[in-house]
């Protein structure tokens, strides 16, 4: 009886059957939010002084602006301190979103050498842990605004259409540079920068209302710039987001997902080799 013999085939770029694969996918929900927690631990985000820490972080930077911006400016106010302070805990959970997928697949090199699964699983959980973490800022920015005498209404229920769009964008850019991560590492070293500058970018340090309609124009480059502002105006201001806004962060949330889905699964396959 002879030996079976194994044939190595060149890697084509393809999508795999994406009927099982989902199924498999789904299957594996279990081990996703198992393999999250992991990661939370073995970082002592599930720990008290863990929790502090992701709040004080974000509140610290938005203190440091409010007082560089508004206070030594001479301006001092409790709307600015508020926006600020919404727009940077939101902007935190893309950024660590994107900060945790770039490194996602190259980490799990031994899982993908080992085991057979899905290996869209790696950036899911990157997100995951990046909206656990985020969750926790929303509860201290309700106490925040409460604080300071902000109004109150049913309009903010709009938030929470904006944060789901927010999390179909920031899931759609882990599973994007998890991928690119593969191929070009200076992506990981380069990302701090590109970050800063896309805060910088954002209507954060600033309202979107305050810019001058010739620079506005250009916000359509910006996939953040609509939903920082619907965010701004159902969390701090408590009115409805304008619907263009919701519909142009809707947009670009749904392509950039379906971008990163389609790149991450044509190439896949490739990721044994090259991690």
């Amino acid at each position: 009886m002879t030996a079976p013999v194994e044939v190595y085939e060149p890697f084509r770029a393809g999508l795999p059957p994406l009927r099982r694969y989902w199924r498999s996918l789904w299957a594996r929900r279990s081990f996703i939010s198992e393999y999250s927690r992991s990661e939370l631990h073995s970082k002592h985000f599930d720990t008290v002084f863990g929790q502090i820490w992701l709040i004080i972080n974000p509140l610290l930077l938005s203190g440091v602006y409010f007082l560089l911006i508004v206070i030594i400016g001479g301006h001092s106010d409790k709307i600015r301190y508020a926006h600020l302070t919404a727009c940077l805990f939101l902007f935190y959970f893309v950024s660590n979103t994107l900060a945790g997928g770039s490194r996602s697949v190259v980490k799990g090199q031994k899982l993908i050498l080992n085991t057979a699964f899905p290996r869209i699983m790696l950036p899911i959980s990157a997100a995951t842990i990046a909206l656990i973490r985020f969750l926790p800022t929303v509860v201290v920015f309700m106490v925040i605004r409460t604080v300071i005498g902000l109004p109150v209404s049913w309009q903010m229920l709009w938030a929470i259409p904006v944060a789901l769009i927010t999390a179909i964008m920031a899931l759609g850019l882990s599973i994007l540079i998890s991928c690119a991560n593969v191929y070009f590492r200076d992506i990981a070293s380069f990302l701090p920068y590109f970050s800063r500058t896309w805060l910088y970018l954002s209507p954060i340090l600033y309202e979107a209302a305050q810019l001058k309609p010739s620079i506005r124009q250009y916000e359509a480059f910006n996939p953040l710039f609509p939903i920082l502002d619907s965010w701004s105006r159902t969390m701090v201001h408590a009115k409805p987001p304008h619907m263009m806004s919701l519909l142009q962060g809707l947009a670009w949330a749904t392509g950039i997902l379906l971008i990163g889905v389609y790149y991450f699964l044509s190439r896949e396959r490739d990721f044994a080799v090259r991690v």
